[in-house]
């Protein structure tokens, strides 16, 4: 299962000052779709001021050993994520420090196994787009955005965008041509052997969070004709208080300090304000983004049975 977190959220408002929809792409240019696409998401100036994000909610995936996953993601500027997984009572975690990862899993025991992340793994976090994603600011980033035409998507026509990332990446995004928002994200991946693929995700039910557009599904496609995983975003909290330390490698600061407890202080999501999502019902088409491509490569497996193993 494959989910990104990720993380490179794809929020954007309806539109109320965008204008008719072009009928070709030389009508504007791909610095004029990007300011439109920022406008739409709340402003650049509005998401410059978010430093923190958490998200809570489920997963949903016919492929895991549990159908429907609870999960809390937190993520901290420049590029600090923590990703839980809850199936059952067995918590699957994966943590990124910004140059480190690690992986715990329950093992045959029942106790936490520990691992680094991969080379690659380490790599596909780094490149992650988080928080604003790698629109907003992209110049300041480092990316270089082109405007390579208007496809049709799902029945929408959609400005198709290609981002040259900072490290070489080059990562594709669909806006819609009348909301300006954020509808599919495509980025390459690496399989364990090394294999090249393309990872999909689409991004829907956009909610208003504190005059930010966040959406509340995103959705991974599988193989043609199996159910799509779907990340349900139920509620969001905008610059809760994270400590650094809970990016940390996990257990490291229990075994320094003689106790048990994986717990790190300075989370607890439960004295952070949230605000309310309305996960939308089962939708005909759900909207996967950098969720799903995050976990596409590494992919942060939920409920894993004994030690089986989001983009």
């Amino acid at each position: 299962m494959r989910w990104m977190a990720v993380l490179a959220l794809a929020p954007w408002l309806a539109a109320a000052a965008i204008g008719a929809t072009p009928t070709a792409a030389t009508e504007v240019t791909a610095e004029q779709v990007v300011e439109k696409n920022a406008a739409a998401r709340g402003g650049a100036e509005a998401w410059s001021k978010i430093q923190t994000m958490v998200w809570v909610g489920h997963m949903e995936s016919a492929h895991a050993p549990v159908p429907i996953m609870t999960f809390v993601m937190d993520q901290k500027r420049p590029n600090k994520t923590r990703f839980e997984i809850d199936a059952m009572g067995q918590k699957t975690v994966r943590v990124f420090d910004g140059a480190h990862g690690w992986k715990v899993q329950p093992n045959r025991a029942g106790g936490p196994d520990t691992k680094p992340y991969t080379p690659q793994e380490v790599t596909f976090a780094f490149r992650a787009q988080l928080i604003d994603g790698p629109l907003i600011d992209y110049r300041a980033k480092g990316n270089v955005v082109a405007l390579e035409g208007i496809d049709e998507v799902e029945g929408r026509k959609a400005f198709r965008l290609k981002v040259q990332l900072a490290s070489g990446e080059t990562d594709h995004v669909w806006l819609d041509a009348q909301t300006f928002l954020d509808i599919k994200y495509e980025r390459p991946s690496y399989g364990p052997s090394g294999a090249p693929s393309t990872v999909s995700v689409f991004y829907r039910g956009y909610k208003t969070v504190e005059g930010l557009q966040i959406p509340a599904v995103i959705e991974t496609p599988s193989a043609s004709g199996q159910t799509p995983d779907r990340m349900v975003i139920e509620r969001v909290a905008l610059n809760p208080p994270l400590a650094d330390r809970i990016f940390t490698q996990p257990g490291a600061h229990a075994r320094r300090s003689g106790t048990a407890s994986e717990a790190p202080p300075g989370r607890g999501f439960g004295r952070i304000p949230v605000t309310p999502q309305t996960a939308p019902a089962a939708q005909a088409g759900p909207t996967p983004q950098d969720a799903a491509a995050r976990q596409a490569e590494p992919a942060p497996q939920a409920a894993p049975a004994a030690d089986s193993g989001p983009k």
